[in-house]
């Protein structure tokens, strides 16, 4: 049996080589990237990377000196690529289910990644969203099933009611 995709986040030093630093330690620990990317704010970096083994990813990273660092559990879904909107209206069920979209990208197939908040809330929304209509793409009945049995009214009130605390596997420098 295959491990669950994970999200890695790492931080990383707004300077030249610095990702370089970064893929190299994960190569050679044998982490392959299978979507994601970086981004630069002010003096840092924030690296988001699917992941086939978050141990061995946080491992690399660690031994490296880089970081902070942390996996995370993702929810995957396809939208419609030919239907305009299609992120939109994922995004609007989310909020209207109270959970909170942290990070969001591709795969190298093409499907969405979702790491958010509360990934259990997330995965019964898009679980809904994927069994809905015909492809699994669109508002459904079953969706809005899922946020009415939340007791969700919608954010932010009725988020505090059903948030969980989530377990994250951590290095912080």
């Amino acid at each position: 049996m295959s491990r669950p995709r994970q999200d890695l986040r790492v931080e990383l030093p707004h300077r030249p080589g610095a990702l370089a630093d970064l893929g190299e330690a994960l190569g050679r620990a044998g982490v392959s990237l299978e979507g994601g990317g970086v981004v630069a704010h002010g003096e840092r970096a924030v690296a988001h990377y699917l992941v086939d083994d978050g141990a061995t990813a946080l491992d690399a990273v660690a031994s490296a000196g880089l970081g902070p660092a942390v996996v995370r559990d993702v929810v995957v879904t396809r939208l419609d690529q030919d239907t305009p909107g299609q992120l939109g209206t994922l995004a609007r069920l989310l909020g209207d289910a109270g959970v909170n979209v942290e990070v969001q990208y591709s795969d190298h197939d093409g499907n969405l990644v979702v790491v958010a908040d509360d990934d259990t809330a997330c995965r019964e929304v898009v679980e809904a969203w994927e069994r809905g209509l015909p492809g699994g793409h669109g508002w459904s009945r079953a969706v809005r099933q899922v946020i009415l049995v939340r007791g969700s009214p919608g954010p932010p009130e009725g988020r505090s009611k059903w948030r969980r605390h989530r377990s994250d596997w951590r290095i912080d420098r």
